[in-house]
């Protein structure tokens, strides 16, 4: 077997032709064109332009490229602009590496953009879909444009208050206010990546206007909720609407809970409803008993609906009815966004199942108020003062038949026990 060590032949002009005949011959062949310049060809055939300088009297070689991509004239000139550099004292070999770490620095920084990141974050959240596309809103309307290309590793506390304060200038308060929560929670997970050492939101307390509380718009007057069941029941809107409408108040879950509800969530036999934990706002998993009137409500519904997954289907195929749909079907009836809302339906059954006199632990647990350190206790917390909501649930549901028929009832009832 031929040793595959190298040969070097004398130095000469080479040529393109003697570049083209060089063939493979088990060993490594260096075809020499002058000043350091030369054309290796490896046993296997590969041809490999090398450049031979001696710098700080060291030798040293570099490449440059293949013959397939470089050819002679190329690798001529390259090999005079190197030249030129080592005449002048900068090692060539030193200068390309520095290149590329610059090069990798500047491809890290691009990749650790704070839209890159928060991008990737929001990937990252178990949301709801209505939240993920509330959030990818809210950062590529206001932060994208005035931080998404800077480094989050660079970005400071007065760069980032100056994005907010020209939100908070266009009287978006509110807007402003969730801005900084929302940076400030993608700044924290690139912190756990090993993006960011600091949170430039942590000194930010304080610095934008406050917001004033806002309660969502809520009739608790007995006779007036009377009126808007009365009112509910002349919508001649679309059936499914209507249907959302007549079991808001029955079952005052949140919009977003009661929009989206599947026909697999609920048991009509068993006259309940088990809302699965990744649609509810603590992911706790959540049980609404069903009084008699939702389950007639539902059984009717489902005549309607019921061959498909989602039990309020939107006007897009396989999505459910739009967030918008319930405040829209209360503007058609008359109620303005400072009467009633379709989250106001809670604000309602809370406020008058408390002045009923029911247990107030069931009536939070009813409406899905959790402390944070006990959500994840899935049914079993689900199920807390289940047979006292079971009755709650009922006794409602014939507290507004008889406010819908303007029949004289108490403003009390007692306590259950």
């Amino acid at each position: 077997m031929t040793p595959a060590f190298s040969i070097e032949l004398p130095p000469m002009a080479l040529s393109d032709l003697t570049i083209r005949n060089a063939k493979a011959t088990g060993r490594t062949q260096r075809l020499f064109d002058g000043d350091g310049l030369y054309l290796e060809v490896s046993p296997t055939g590969g041809k490999w332009w090398r450049l031979k300088y001696r710098i700080g009297g060291k030798e040293k070689r570099l490449s440059l490229g293949t013959y397939h991509k470089v050819g002679l004239k190329l690798a001529r000139k390259k090999c005079d602009e190197f030249r030129e550099m080592i005449a002048a004292g900068i090692d060539p070999s030193e200068q390309r590496k520095l290149r590329k770490l610059e090069q990798k620095a500047a491809m890290s920084a691009s990749a650790d953009t704070f839209e890159a990141v928060a991008r990737e974050w929001m990937t990252r959240q178990a949301v709801a879909r209505v939240t993920a596309e509330k959030n990818r809103w809210l950062l590529e309307t206001f932060l994208f444009p005035e931080i998404g290309s800077r480094s989050i590793g660079e970005i400071t506390s007065r760069e980032l208050l100056a994005a907010l304060r020209k939100i908070e200038a266009t009287g978006k308060l509110e807007t402003a206010s969730r801005a900084k929560i929302k940076a400030g929670q993608v700044f924290r997970y690139a912190m756990l990546e090993g993006k960011t050492e600091i949170d430039p939101t942590a000194s930010l307390r304080g610095a934008l206007k406050s917001v004033k509380a806002r309660h969502h718009a809520a009739i608790t007057e007995p006779s007036k909720i009377g009126q808007l069941l009365r009112a509910i029941d002349g919508f001649n809107g679309q059936p499914v609407t209507l249907a959302a409408l007549r079991l808001a108040p029955l079952v005052f879950v949140r919009p977003g809970e009661l929009r989206a509800a599947e026909w697999d969530e609920i048991d009509l036999d068993a006259a309940i409803w088990r809302i699965r934990p990744e649609r509810m706002k603590m992911k706790a998993a959540h049980l609404v008993p069903l009084s008699s009137q939702a389950v007639a409500l539902l059984q009717e519904l489902h005549g309607l609906t019921g061959g498909g997954s989602h039990v309020f289907p939107g006007m897009r195929p396989n999505r459910p009815m739009s967030e918008n749909t319930i405040n829209a079907a209360l503007r058609a009836l008359g109620y303005s966004g400072d009467e009633m809302t379709g989250h106001g339906f809670r604000s309602m059954a809370a406020t008058r199942l408390n002045e009923m006199g029911w247990n107030a632990d069931a009536i939070e647990r009813q409406l899905a108020h959790a402390e944070t350190n006990k959500v994840r206790e899935a049914y079993t917390h689900a199920a807390q003062y289940l047979p006292e909501r079971v009755s709650m649930m009922q006794a409602w549901a014939d507290y507004l038949d008889a406010l819908r028929n303007n029949n004289n009832v108490l403003p009390f009832k007692s306590r259950a026990g």
